[in-house]
């Protein structure tokens, strides 16, 4: 969007935002949810620099007045939410304009905060003032083998030959996580118990995990949903999407050899999967796009598919030209393998 301009930069009146290495600029702004000074329930949240924006307080204090959210319904998933839900569903559409409004009010040419001492007072708190919460309500959770590498070096791990399963080309694999063990990075983690199968035993044995691994990965919130029975296409999967987290998904590895046939990991995958707190919009990502790998996949199913130019506008005309299947965040990610 127009923020993104490299030739003319944003600017904040906030001195931690400018500093370099921040992470937390005005073109970032993440979303997600914080107990500020105390609080007993969470509020929705950005941040800028080293302050928290408090979102409850900017719509009470009439700051979020924008033609989306200034309506009653839709001022309310901000005012009186402790998570991110309500606000998810209403789409991109409010995502993009609370994005714009942050923007505008926290930028160096902005005066409504910059000159307000006692608003900013009552909008902008320190971090250390926060304790970050689940930024979303996790009902379910899907763990995908979104990357070739990953996908292959875990079927090395488990002695298959060759280590990439033939169904991998074909469609996407993936299992129903455990939603109540997903955690905000930094919670503590207990070590799982189970039964596993030692080298030359033909008796398994219970105990406490041996072989703990982690997966560097990348976790998408989902924003508005669709009805049972309704698909998303890949053409319109974008729209459906809230941002991004980063995803620490712990595997029991040695439980897993022994447990996931045939129905896949189980005591193994469900005991913690840790995320990073902030939700990082696909609008901030967006001047960091990189072109897809070249897929060389076996030829897909249409409904995997995404079309040349994965706008509705050109569905139509392009639906005989769909060779391969398209990933709606490929231009955004580059595969992270599991170590």
């Amino acid at each position: 969007d127009a923020t993104q301009d490299a030739m003319a930069p944003l600017k904040s009146f906030v001195p931690s935002a400018e500093e370099p290495g921040n992470d937390f600029s005005i073109q970032n702004l993440p979303l997600g949810a914080c107990r500020v000074r105390g609080s007993v329930a969470p509020r929705c949240c950005s941040r800028i620099g080293d302050l928290v924006v408090d979102l409850s307080a900017c719509q009470k204090a009439g700051l979020l007045n924008g033609a989306i959210l200034s309506q009653p319904g839709p001022a309310q998933t901000l005012a009186s939410q402790p998570t991110l839900n309500a606000f998810a569903e209403l789409g991109p559409s409010a995502r993009k304009e609370l994005r714009e409004t942050l923007q505008r009010l926290l930028s160096s040419d902005e005066g409504v905060l910059r000159d307000n001492a006692a608003l900013r007072e009552e909008v902008l708190v320190k971090v250390a003032d926060t304790e970050s919460a689940l930024p979303m309500t996790v009902g379910d959770y899907t763990d995908f083998y979104a990357s070739r590498e990953h996908a292959s070096n875990v079927g090395t791990m488990f002695g298959r030959d060759p280590p990439l399963a033939a169904n991998w080309s074909h469609l996407p694999i993936g299992y129903h996580g455990r939603a109540s063990s997903v955690v905000l990075s930094g919670t503590n983690v207990t070590r799982p118990r189970g039964l596993s199968l030692a080298k030359g035993s033909t008796v398994p044995a219970y105990g406490p995990c041996k072989v703990m691994d982690y997966e560097l990965e990348m976790g998408i919130f989902i924003g508005s949903g669709n009805d049972l029975g309704r698909p998303v296409t890949c053409d319109d999967a974008r729209e459906h999407i809230m941002g991004l987290v980063l995803v620490n998904d712990w595997s029991a590895r040695d439980i897993q050899k022994y447990e996931y046939v045939p129905l896949g990991p189980f005591t193994a995958k469900n005991f913690a999967t840790s995320i990073s707190p902030w939700i990082v919009t696909l609008e901030a990502l967006a001047p960091f796009s990189q072109p897809a790998p070249t897929q060389d996949l076996n030829p897909v199913a249409d409904y995997l598919s995404h079309s040349p130019t994965g706008g509705k506008k050109n569905r139509k005309r392009t639906a005989k030209k769909r060779k391969s299947c398209y990933n709606p965040l490929q231009p955004y990610l580059q595969a992270v393998s599991s170590r």
